[in-house]
């Protein structure tokens, strides 16, 4: 059964059903053909069973976070902050663009989030500097998918929902993934800004210009410390940090900058839950083909398929990080974990690798994929800013893509890169 599941799941998919839809009538359908409908009945409070946890709480107060700090104007004062650190460089605006998703990441934990805020302010910037359109777009597109990668991170919540792993210790294993790409964009824009002469315009700013830009972006900077700090302290929980990320978020806003207008909060309340109740919802349905699945036996027969392949785990995450790359090519990342997490993560830990470092290695592959075409999010985000085609805008960002390959596979084969941090803070093995 579980294979007509799989192949019914990729042709609604391949007919252009919505993944939520085609995640609840693959099983539906695959039951119904096996004679089981018994387990019909059992479906919708498999799905309202899948979105009534507590942990999940933390989706939707990070998406309003994230669009209080954009709203309030936080967003202009990271630009600015990076601007006095790098702008001064040739191929400056460049450099500002990652070292702005680096600092944006910190707030929002959503590369959508990142890629529309940051494209809308950057990319035109960009043009006018002289940049091309399509370049402008690439690098905003492949320095967005830090944005899950250094907490807070929507997905990590996701994934540590789904899998029982300590959302703290994701936390914590996600700041030096996320610093090695925007270090390796950087050093990769630094080698196209030689070899193709942009503009050098910024004057280098002086130690007092930086501390004024610093100084404004000092306590929005402070959020992801906030969160993951309050968690290892224990003074409060996954979720109610993600409370307390809102609270702050209000605080600096309405109170310090004083950027937010009281009349735009309906406003984001509305995005923020049509945004959550999106992700819900193909949480629900993900949670239904999960256990459709582990009904006829697949993560068994997954299990014995790797291990058929070598019992080594080295070859083993070589082999299912490239599953993963492809996997990222069409499947958005939350869905991904839905429903790959469960497969191939108590394999992976039979292997002896630690579920916490699988995790990451996990979360960061399939993040890639959100700029990799030909369904990538944030590509079709930085298509729709620019008017660009999705394989233009792939063709000037393949030199960033392969630093994230890189990074994918130094944090898979060197686990201290990820593990460290975690275990300094009391969490992992």
């Amino acid at each position: 059964m579980a294979i007509v599941i799989f192949y019914l799941l990729l042709g609604l998919m391949a007919l252009g059903v919505p993944i939520v839809f085609a995640l609840i009538f693959a099983p539906a359908m695959g039951v119904w053909l096996n004679d089981q409908t018994i387990f019909l009945n059992m479906m919708p409070q498999r799905v309202f069973g899948g979105i009534n946890q507590f942990p999940l709480l933390a989706i939707p107060m990070f998406i309003l976070a994230g669009e209080i700090m954009n709203h309030g104007g936080i967003t202009r004062r990271l630009v600015a902050f990076a601007n006095t650190l790098v702008g001064h460089l040739r191929g400056g605006l460049a450099h500002v663009n990652i070292v702005s998703s680096m600092l944006f990441a910190g707030l929002s934990g959503s590369a959508v989030a990142d890629t529309s805020a940051l494209g809308s302010i950057l990319i035109p910037a960009m043009e006018k500097d002289g940049y091309t359109r399509r370049f402008a777009a690439a690098v905003t597109a492949a320095s967005s998918v830090i944005g899950p990668v250094i907490p807070p991170s929507i997905i990590m919540v996701i994934y540590a929902y789904i899998m029982g792993v300590s959302v703290g210790g994701l936390f914590a294993a996600g700041f030096v993934p996320g610093a090695m790409m925007g270090g390796g964009l950087i050093i990769v824009n630094v080698i196209l800004a030689r070899k193709r002469n942009f503009p050098r315009n910024a004057e280098r700013a002086g130690l007092g210009e930086v501390g004024t830009a610093f100084g404004s972006a000092f306590l929005p900077l402070l959020t992801p410390f906030i969160i993951l700090g309050g968690i290892v302290s224990g003074v409060f929980t996954p979720t109610e940090a993600a409370a307390a990320a809102v609270a702050y978020a209000l605080l600096l806003s309405i109170f310090v900058t004083r950027t937010l207008p009281l009349a735009r909060i309906p406003d984001m309340l509305y995005r923020a839950g049509l945004a959550s109740s999106s992700i819900l919802l193909v949480i629900g349905a993900a949670t239904v083909f999960g256990w459709v699945t582990s009904l006829s036996g697949a993560p068994a027969a997954i299990s014995g398929l790797l291990t058929a392949i070598s019992d080594n785990p080295l070859i083993v995450l070589f082999c299912v990080n490239i599953l993963l790359f492809v996997i990222g090519m069409f499947f958005d990342a939350g869905p991904a974990i839905l429903i790959l997490g469960p497969l191939l993560g108590p394999t992976m830990a039979a292997l002896g690798v630690d579920p916490l470092h699988f995790a990451i290695i996990m979360c960061v592959n399939l993040t890639v994929g959100l700029a990799t075409p030909p369904m990538g999010l944030v590509l079709f985000v930085a298509s729709t800013l620019t008017r660009i085609s999705i394989l233009d805008i792939a063709r000037d960002m393949w030199p960033f893509l392969c630093v994230h390959v890189v990074v994918i596979f130094l944090i898979t084969y060197f686990p201290a890169l990820t593990m460290t941090l975690p275990r300094l803070l009391g969490f992992g093995g």
